[in-house]
């Protein structure tokens, strides 16, 4: 194949792929906005840790600063997971899931992790049919 017919065939599926993701990222901000914004716009951070509630299982509550951390990074194992840099390892006697780190993650741009994590998060909204 000539370079450039690779070349431009590879960027019309990346451009693809692209719009793909934005597409899906938009309906999941939107349904999620719709439904736990209160008219704004709900950001990155805002969806993980409502992934986290999720994930932890025990409903809407109030938690201390650190438990949103906790939150977070429960969401953030869960949401890669798939991509295999960690694997769930076992729930504690308070009933907060714990991962253990399969693969490390590489070094990333801060857009490349942005990117990381809508993908990842479509994906996870995709496992549970609501989008």
């Amino acid at each position: 194949m000539n370079r450039f017919v690779y070349l431009q065939t590879n960027k019309k599926f990346q451009m693809s792929r692209d719009q793909v993701l934005k597409e899906n990222w938009e309906t999941v901000i939107n349904k999620l906005s719709d439904k736990f914004g209160e008219g704004e716009e709900l950001q990155l951070d805002a969806i993980i840790y409502l992934i986290g509630i999720q994930e932890l299982g025990k409903g809407a509550q109030s938690f201390k600063k650190d438990e949103k951390i906790n939150l977070m990074h429960i969401a953030i194992c869960r949401l890669l997971e798939p991509f295999g840099y960690y694997k769930f390892d076992f729930f504690d006697e308070d009933g907060w899931p714990h991962y253990k780190v399969q693969e490390e993650l590489p070094i990333l741009k801060s857009g490349e992790q942005t990117v990381l994590m809508k993908e990842a998060i479509v994906l996870y909204f995709k496992e549970k049919e609501l989008i």
